[in-house]
């Protein structure tokens, strides 16, 4: 199939996308199979597709970015591909990383349009910059510039003089409820994400994890101080209140259930 086939089948591909899992995991069969030939091409086509969808296809296109990264980072892993520069080969994840601003700008347009993708963009983003798929650092930027925009409409809200989003149609609305169902039920999936070293010496796929090195593996590998990334501690410890009075009554209780007084006995001193 030479080059404008390719492209042409993947743009009618695009254009059928929706929330569904089918729809998304065959664009990104079709985009991995065709990248050592067509890999920037078809990145072009995304990027278009991008900007002139709908708002609700913009989203969409936006979640199969998102499993795309992933197939990627898991096809690097396996294949061990050197790109032309002589570094490891990322696919389209230094596509996405390359044009990030650009990519959340057709997403979330400027003005009260955008909204409706506002919050789930900012999730999609948090997620790469806690998996370290693409520089932390590039998301920090994207996320203060969502930020600021949304401080900015927030404010101008709040004047007589602010004019109401234009409504989706009717047909748009209902479309958007169903695909929010489906998208929110894959994040739901992927919420808890198992820690993984960074030292991968099997061939199996592996789990959610960090992509890119924690602090120190920048200059040769794993070094014996470092730990996996665990995600699910960071969160629970980012969560998790102070030590109060509440705590030293549960933990008497517990104490109390562990190892019970009898008579003629004292409990057991555990301070």
């Amino acid at each position: 199939m030479d080059p404008f086939e390719v492209r042409i089948q993947f743009l009618s591909l695009l254009r059928k996308l929706n929330a569904s899992q089918q729809s998304i995991q065959k664009i990104v069969g079709y985009a991995l199979k065709f990248f050592s030939g067509c890999g920037e091409d078809l990145w072009d086509c995304l990027v278009e597709e991008c900007q002139k969808g709908s708002i609700n296809n913009r989203i969409n296109i936006l979640y199969l970015l998102d499993s795309l990264c992933e197939a990627s980072l898991i096809a690097k892993s396996h294949s061990g591909a050197l790109s032309h520069d002589g570094g490891q080969n990322s696919f389209y994840v230094d596509y996405v990383a390359r044009d990030l601003s650009k990519v959340v700008e057709s997403v979330v347009p400027e003005g009260r349009q955008g909204l409706p993708n506002l919050m789930s963009t900012k999730q999609i983003l948090e997620s790469w910059r806690s998996k370290r798929v693409i520089d932390p650092q590039k998301v920090d930027d994207v996320l203060a510039c969502l930020d600021a925009r949304q401080t900015s409409l927030e404010q101008a809200g709040d004047a007589p003089s602010a004019r109401p989003a234009t409504a989706l149609p009717r047909a748009e609305v209902f479309k958007r409820i169903e695909e929010d169902r489906e998208r929110h039920k894959r994040l739901r999936e992927r919420r808890w994400v198992q820690p993984v070293s960074h030292a991968v010496t099997t061939h199996l796929p592996p789990p959610l994890a960090a992509f890119l090195p924690l602090a120190g593996e920048d200059n040769g590998g794993d070094s014996a101080g470092d730990l996996p990334l665990d995600i699910e501690f960071e969160n629970d410890w980012e969560t998790t209140s102070d030590w109060n009075e509440d705590d030293d009554d549960a933990a008497m209780e517990e104490n109390q259930l562990c190892f019970p007084s009898h008579d003629g006995e004292q409990a057991m001193d555990l301070s």
